[in-house]
């Protein structure tokens, strides 16, 4: 194997371990600041509760995001210098604001909301819940402003082969990014509405029948059932962005290959690549152009006009991007049915739940990752979807990467997926271990003292 798509390969598995903590903490900041505003409207302990489980999760998260950020971004000088040497102008202070903007608010008011339940105020410990949330979503915005702008660049000009900002206004709202970045909020909420769920669905399984569970429980099955068809809409808006800027993706991701008029959505196919066809296709006819033109005849572009005079091929992929954009849709739509099935039982009778069935609370604790599922296979549409450019029209991504044996690079692929294997089991392994530990109320670190209105700062310290 080449240098090349090793070191994709490694770039790809670090960032898909990494990704799968931010994606948690993103939206989870936001929902224990919930949690802890109820508590200081109703001074009812079960809001606390959830926050006092959920917060270790948060710190959990946290930590392993930070370790996996910051071996990913060696990777920048190690892998792939050529990046930063053609757009470091613009990348280089892209990740720089998110460390001034976010990494510090985060750092310095995360203790005071991990530790600070009895040893500040409690208005100063929930404005830190909330500095704290929004710190990941600052990290979140810029990240997602740099990458959006890889793929729909903007506000630059090369001069002598390097790309200089000359409008920062474009270069962050580039066309790309409003779509981007709503996607992966939605998608962070999305994935923590289903770990809540899938975590407190276990608790109860095993007999954590606390109010604390309860009320986590429900508000993630709602969350979930009120937000799938939000991030359905925005897709489909993202989808229609992305058919503008990078129509050879959509192309991929539909697995056509010639333009035409009323084309299908095609359900399954096997694409082959070599022959430029489909084999044991089966779709649902005009759908395609509908979803993408909104027009039942409408044109959509296919993978033969990327091709090059000299037979280069300038499309990416085909089969990665099919089927991540796939297994991305496909999960969505069983989170639809979950969530809304769930609520239904729920608000039926008002039972509330009690009137989830064995078999919901077991499909839950089965869901509990199925957010990372997809926010990996969106990824990998996304990015597999760039190729061959690193960023779009301006650094292929041959260009762009180190040239160092071959057996190193492996080495090291070697070594990380080792590591992150480990790590990745001991995070979900402590999460139930925390979840049945608390649940049979073994975890002293949990309780929560009786409460007053007037002073619901009076918890029990760590």
């Amino acid at each position: 194997m080449e240098t090349l798509l090793l070191s994709r390969i490694q770039f790809a598995a670090n960032i898909s371990f990494h990704i799968l903590f931010p994606t948690i903490t993103i939206a989870l900041g936001w929902v224990l600041l919930f949690f802890k505003v109820r508590y200081n409207q109703t001074g009812q302990d079960r809001w606390m509760e959830a926050y006092r489980f959920w917060v270790k999760i948060f710190a959990l998260s946290f930590a392993l995001g930070v370790v996996s950020g910051i071996t990913m971004s060696f990777q920048f000088g190690t892998n792939w210098p050529g990046f930063m040497e053609k757009v470091g102008n613009i990348a280089g202070p892209l990740l720089a604001y998110e460390i001034m903007t976010a990494f510090f608010l985060e750092a310095v008011f995360l203790g005071i909301m991990l530790f600070g339940f009895s040893r500040v105020p409690n208005w100063l410990h929930t404005m830190a819940t909330f500095l704290v949330a929004f710190g990941t979503m600052m990290s979140a915005f810029w990240i997602i402003v740099l990458n959006s702008w890889m793929h729909t660049p903007q506000g630059f000009e090369m001069i002598d082969g390097v790309a200089h900002a000359t409008d920062w206004a474009a270069i962050i709202f580039n066309p790309s990014m409003p779509y981007r970045f709503a996607h992966m909020v939605l998608a962070s909420f999305l994935t923590v509405s289903f770990l809540i769920a899938g975590v407190s669905a276990f608790r109860w399984l095993i007999g954590g029948r606390t109010a604390g569970v309860r009320v986590a429980l429900k508000t993630a099955i709602y969350a979930a059932a009120l937000l799938i068809p939000v991030q359905i809409f925005l897709g489909d808006m993202h989808g229609l962005n992305t058919k503008e800027y990078q129509p050879a993706k959509v192309a991929a991701m539909e697995g056509n290959w010639e333009t035409d008029t009323g084309v299908p959505l095609i359900l399954f196919a096997l694409p082959d690549e070599e022959a430029r066809e489909n084999r044991f296709e089966i779709g649902i006819p005009n759908l395609a152009s509908f979803i993408l033109t909104h027009d039942w005849n409408g044109e959509v572009k296919g993978l033969n006009d990327f091709v090059a005079d000299d037979g280069t091929v300038l499309h990416p992929p085909v089969n990665p991007v099919f089927w991540s954009f796939r297994v991305m849709v496909g999960t969505g739509l069983l989170m639809l049915l979950v969530s809304w099935g769930a609520s239904a039982m729920m608000l039926r009778k008002r039972r509330g739940v009690e009137g989830l069935p064995k078999p919901v609370l077991y499909g839950l604790v089965a869901m509990s990752f199925s957010g990372w599922v997809a926010t990996l296979a969106g990824w990998y549409t996304t990015e597999i979807g760039r190729q061959p450019w690193l960023v779009q029209g301006v650094l292929g991504t041959k260009e762009a990467v180190a040239d160092v044996p071959a057996p190193m690079v492996l080495s090291t692929l070697i070594a990380y997926l080792a590591v992150y294997a480990v790590l990745l089991f001991a995070y979900i392994f402590v999460i139930f271990y925390l979840a049945r530990k608390m649940s049979r109320g073994e975890d002293i670190g949990t309780r929560v003292a009786p409460s007053t209105a007037a002073q619901p700062k009076a918890i029990p310290a760590e």
